[in-house]
């Protein structure tokens, strides 16, 4: 195995947060799939933002997968502070206005339904994106030097 193989594959800690993405993603992905099918006349509110979720669980996953990647990275990025802003608005809102939320969605009560895994998972996804950023791959300019 050569070196270059070893640096593009994600190991340890980021391989264990895109297995929890992934998860995350395929558990939004279902719940959101039932509710919408089977009662989304009862809580389209909560109903759609559970499908959102899966969404940007979906977009976070391939991010970190691919963050390697500037253009990934960036959307990796977008995706988990979107995630994080989420969690922390509707669980504000679902606790403040209960009414809005008759039936709780994936960030409700800040990801209570999921352990809080919601709440805690996007800080470790920015903590992630910031001490692995991308390497340039842009070639380093040459050097001409010039002799008198």
């Amino acid at each position: 195995m050569s070196t270059t193989e070893t640096r593009n594959r994600m190991t340890g800690i980021g391989r264990i947060l895109v297995i929890v993405y992934a998860v995350m993603a395929l558990a939004a992905t279902g719940r959101s799939f039932v509710q919408i099918v089977r009662k989304f006349d009862e809580a389209p509110l909560a109903y759609s933002l559970s499908a959102l979720a899966a969404v940007v669980y979906i977009v976070a996953t391939l991010g970190l997968v691919f963050a390697r990647r500037r253009g990934w990275y960036t959307i990796a990025w977008v995706a988990i502070v979107f995630e994080f802003a989420g969690v922390i608005i509707i669980g504000t809102l679902s606790l403040a206005i209960p009414a809005l939320f008759q039936h709780d969605s994936v960030w409700s009560v800040f990801g209570r339904g999921y352990l809080f895994i919601p709440l805690v998972l996007p800080v470790f996804g920015i903590w992630w994106l910031l001490t692995h950023r991308p390497v340039s791959t842009l070639p380093s300019p040459e050097r001409h030097e010039v002799t008198v």
